[in-house]
């Protein structure tokens, strides 16, 4: 059976999630934002924590950590190459390596470039990935450590996961994210179909997150960075994909 997945708004404009498996009880955590909405959906639900993943070491991600495990004392997993800075783990977890939730398997991939040492967590048999700020709804995490280079081939992984998975990501930009890529691609109707989504959703109070990946890949610049439409139209005809995105995410960087 997949996990029941829980998005929690945090903070101004963050997410984290939440990953229940009915059977076992097993409660896995993304990211810890703050720990309020965190503990009162647990409550709420009467689930525990067996588990918390961390995806990278910003404090906008790890901050309501040690008031979560005070209450939820859990396995704290987290990349390796980014253990010096992350809070204390039970677990160091690098590209390749796999844990468990819930008897489901959970992949772990290096998404380099917001930061060097991000990882995702993929759950392929509840078709899901969390991402934090490497691939975004309809945009990517800025790049404060690595180069345009690991951030391409990152966004490249997550692009090769089945289309029907769902991105958990960690912010609610999407709607500014939207206004962005309307500059970059603005004949796209599939494009235009989700700003009015997206428009919709905000007025309502409704999270933009998760989405799908197919939606991604249809409508966020910077996976698109290979179309020659868009490179036509920056300037770039013939541009190889990573000098394309370039330009798109110092574009995104001005914006």
């Amino acid at each position: 059976m997949p996990l029941e997945i829980v998005t929690i708004p945090c903070l101004s404009d963050n997410y984290a999630f939440l990953a229940h498996d009915a059977a076992s009880g097993e409660t896995a955590l993304v990211d810890a934002p703050e720990a309020g909405p965190i503990l009162a959906a647990l409550s709420d639900r009467g689930w525990r924590l067996s588990h918390v993943l961390l995806t990278h070491h910003h404090w906008d991600h790890v901050d309501g950590l040690a008031k979560i495990l005070a209450a939820h004392p859990a396995q704290v997993v987290g990349a390796a190459a980014d253990a010096h800075r992350l809070p204390p783990l039970d677990v160091a977890v690098a590209e390749g390596d796999g844990i468990t939730i819930g008897g489901e398997p959970v992949e772990v991939i290096d998404v380099s470039g917001h930061t060097v040492g991000h990882v995702a967590y993929h759950m392929p048999e509840s078709k899901a990935v969390f991402t934090a700020d490497s691939l975004m709804a309809l945009g990517c995490g800025r790049l404060f450590e690595g180069s345009p280079e690991q951030m391409w081939a990152s966004l490249s992984k997550l692009a090769a996961l089945p289309k029907d998975t769902l991105v958990c990501s960690g912010h609610e930009y999407t709607q500014t994210n939207g206004r962005f890529a309307e500059t970059i691609e603005p004949d796209n109707p599939a494009l235009q179909t989700r700003i009015a989504e997206i428009a919709e959703a905000r007025a309502t109070g409704r999270p933009t997150v998760p989405s799908r990946l197919d939606v991604e890949l249809a409508t966020n610049p910077f996976l698109r960075a290979a179309e020659p439409g868009i490179q036509t139209r920056l300037g770039l005809e013939g541009a190889d994909a990573v000098t394309t995105f370039t330009e798109i995410r110092a574009r995104k960087d001005k914006f």
